[in-house]
Formats: C-alpha cells, structure tokens, sequence
C-alpha cells in the first residue's frame, strides 16, 4: 500500500465567536503540534483529498473548547461569517511533515481493505468501511454471511498488525453467530 500525499488532521465544525474562530475535532495523536501556531493546514474533504487548489490555513491561535475539541483562530478567517463558511470540511496535512504510526497504530485510512482474523487465525472477513458513530469508531467488516459492525476498541481489538495488513479481533461470545 503506497501513502498517501495527504493526511486528515482534523474536522472543522462550526463557528465560535464573532472574531473568526472556528471549532475544530482534532482526528490527530498529536493536536498540540499539529495546532501549533504557525502550522500551515490545507482545506480537503473527508476522503483526504485537497479541495481544488487546497486553501492554506495558518493557525494564529488555538485553546481548548470542550470534550476534547479547539477553538482555533486562523489567519485568514477575520469573522464569524467567513469561518461559518469553512465548516464541516476536513484538515489536511502532507504526510511527510507527520510522524509515521508506531507499533501497533494505523492512520484511519489504512484501516479500510485489512483483514480482520480471529486471535486464532480464523478469517473473519474484510474492512470495508470506518464510521464515526456518537459512541465512537467503528469498523464495517465484509463477511461470506453478511457484514458485522466491529467497534473499534480495546476490548473487541486485539492488535493491528500494518504490515501485514490485519486487523487481530477477540469477538464477545455471540457476536459471530
């Protein structure tokens, strides 16, 4: 699997105050380097890809909102209209100014087309789809019988493993059936 040049950071929501700030959900490990001020992001959309000639959005300013999101002040936003029409597109940045997964991380959109396998081995299925759900991710698995809804937690996976491509999970009794 190649990388891609562009890499989701973060979700832009709505607008927050009168002078241009905007909430922003980071989708990042990293959202105090990643919102730092002067960071360079780029407008795109939710499969990653830049808006026609991506926008750059400098961050002036950032500050914690609630439940884990930011207010962010950009540099090119001077007023509550402008960031209104900013939201519900996504943050890019090139992958090469990230730091790549640890042992055992996968970026969102790596997930999609691994195996899902049973700690045993057994195949399960195939990762079709990831979804944002109120309670959290969660991973559509492509299966012979159907599809199965995998929430992506520690409890029901068990390990990723990105070179091979596979998705480890430890299924609650019933949840194949």
């Amino acid at each position: 699997m190649s990388s891609p040049e562009w890499v989701i950071v973060g979700r832009l929501r709505k607008s927050h105050g009168l002078r241009g700030e905007i909430i922003v959900e980071p989708i990042t490990d990293a959202p105090a380097e990643v919102f730092s001020a002067g960071r360079v992001l780029f407008a795109g959309d939710a499969a990653g890809d830049p808006l026609p000639d991506p926008p750059e959005l400098t961050v002036r300013e950032t500050r914690p909102h609630m439940n884990g999101l930011l207010a962010v002040r950009f540099e090119e936003m001077h007023d509550r209209d402008e960031a209104a029409r900013w939201t519900n597109r996504y943050l890019l940045m090139p992958a090469t100014e990230l730091e790549p997964p640890a042992d055992g991380e996968v970026y969102l959109h790596e997930l999609e087309g691994m195996q899902v396998v049973l700690e045993s081995g057994e195949h399960v299925g195939t990762v079709t789809a990831v979804f944002e759900l109120p309670q959290g991710l969660a991973l559509d698995v492509k299966r012979e019988s159907g599809t199965l809804l995998v929430p992506f937690n520690e409890v029901f996976i068990h390990e990723i493993k990105r070179a091979e491509r596979t998705v480890v999970i430890a299924p609650p009794p019933g949840l194949l059936d």
